[in-house]
């Protein structure tokens, strides 16, 4: 599913057991945290069993159904409760029904860790009383050190039988950890540290609507409020003169969709230009993981789209220093139309190196983007303007009307420093300013 995929929800079942299923059909519908889509089945066969239902999340590895391919019969409920009861599936399953039907009654506090920690986790440590200490004891395996379901199984198995280094007292809430706490100084008059700032309780007014954030926004959420925690964001703007690009669409946009059956918008002439830019500037093009930075081959340019429910996705398109314009604005034009269709594979959206928003669409002049982890810069493209504007000639200067936007680059200061994310921006406005207005498409 992707580097950065971990987990994902079963969303909906295509088969039911007992139902033949050919290669390469589509078995079950799952949601990521970048996109949701069908999985195909693997081999050709029964499905004999599912071993997740729908709305249980399951970790990208885990063995989802069973199939069986030489006219096996599905196993009777009696015999087959029992193989399940012996599997190390059966027992994750029971223990997640256990942590969903009474994650309610326990009072773990999450707010005071500092931690990341996903819902499923969160519902298993509340059933089984499993401490916020004894969380931040566990060396997680995830990504980034991150707790999976896994993991905390895997100590919950421990605990029980006293192989665990970290321990609750069954007649007391004192929590006996592995190495003793951190000692924090006083907080400073005036407010608290960061590890003590909790999400307010909102109570509503008389009238006011309540709405349930959707499933992508719950993501997009904890996505953003990830990125501003591992990330120093720094922000550097340019004003480009973009008059030569606009001149040139506005004579060859006609004859461009003649020929190729579809528009040619700005977004790939700006793509182009950040391309060439990362070319000269390659360390925009990492991400970091621990004290190590990785220094990213390929050149892929995720661009933030708006959906129709109001959500973003980020498609990429990949190897975009090897494309021309007309094949940039190809995929531009492919990936923006599969996004608001709900079309993209996952596939589209992995793998990015560096992000482009566009906030000019909705007529901003400028903005400051969080990054997408793990990459560590983004670029946000503002509304093009008529302003006027000095123009320098070898007979004097002169007031004309030019076509001019803002750029604002955001980037992580922990390995982007403020000459490299400034020169990076004014690299691609000086291909902006440069570009050639005779030149064809």
């Amino acid at each position: 599913m992707g580097e950065s995929v971990t987990e994902a929800t079963i969303t909906n079942w295509l088969k039911n057991i007992g139902d033949s299923v050919e290669l390469d059909e589509p078995l079950v519908e799952v949601a990521t945290d970048k996109v949701d889509n069908e999985l195909p089945s693997e081999a050709k066969g029964t499905l004999i069993e599912r071993l997740f239902e729908v709305d249980q999340v399951a970790q990208v590895g885990d063995v989802i159904a069973i199939i069986s391919t030489d006219g096996g019969d599905v196993a009777p409920a009696s015999s087959n409760a029992v193989s399940k009861e012996e599997s190390p599936v059966a027992i994750a399953e029971k223990t997640v029904e256990t942590a969903i039907s009474t994650a309610s009654s326990s009072t773990v506090d999450f707010n005071s860790s500092d931690k990341f920690y996903s819902p499923l986790v969160k519902s298993i440590a509340k059933a089984e009383g499993v401490s916020i200490e004894e969380l931040d004891a566990l060396a997680g395996t995830g990504q980034g050190g991150r707790v999976t379901k896994k993991d905390i199984l895997s100590y919950l198995d421990n605990r029980k039988n006293g192989a665990t280094s970290v321990a609750v007292a069954a007649s007391t809430p004192k929590v006996e950890a592995v190495a003793p706490k951190k000692e924090t100084a006083p907080a400073p008059s005036g407010g608290g540290f960061l590890s003590n700032i909790k999400e307010p309780i909102v109570l509503p007014n008389p009238g006011d609507e309540i709405i349930e954030m959707d499933r992508m926004r719950k993501i997009i959420a904890e996505h953003m409020v990830m990125s501003k925690h591992v990330s120093p964001h720094v922000t550097s703007y340019v004003e480009a003169d973009v008059t030569n690009i606009v001149n040139w669409r506005n004579k060859v946009k006609d004859a461009y969709k003649k020929r190729e059956g579809e528009n040619i918008t700005f977004t790939p002439i700006f793509i182009e230009a950040i391309a060439k830019a990362i070319k000269d500037f390659p360390m925009i093009n990492v991400s970091v993981s621990g004290t190590q930075i990785i220094k990213r081959k390929n050149i892929n340019i995720g661009m933030a789209t708006a959906l129709p429910t109001g959500n973003l996705i980020v498609p990429v398109i990949k190897n975009a220093d090897q494309l021309n314009l007309t094949g940039l604005s190809k995929q531009v034009n492919a990936l923006a139309n599969n996004a608001r269709n709900n079309q993209l594979k996952p596939e589209d959206i992995q793998g990015g190196t560096y992000t482009v928003t566009n906030v000019g669409t909705f007529g901003n002049v400028m903005g400051t983007p969080i990054i997408n982890q793990p990459q560590v810069a983004i670029l946000a493209l503002g509304a093009i303007r008529k302003v006027p504007a000095v123009i320098e000639t070898p007979h004097g200067d002169f007031i004309g009307i030019r076509h001019k936007m803002f750029l604002s680059h955001a980037y992580d200061h922990r390995v982007v420093d403020g000459a490299l994310g400034g020169q990076f921006v004014r690299r691609v406005a000086d291909y902006l300013e440069q570009f050639d207005p005779n030149r064809d498409f």
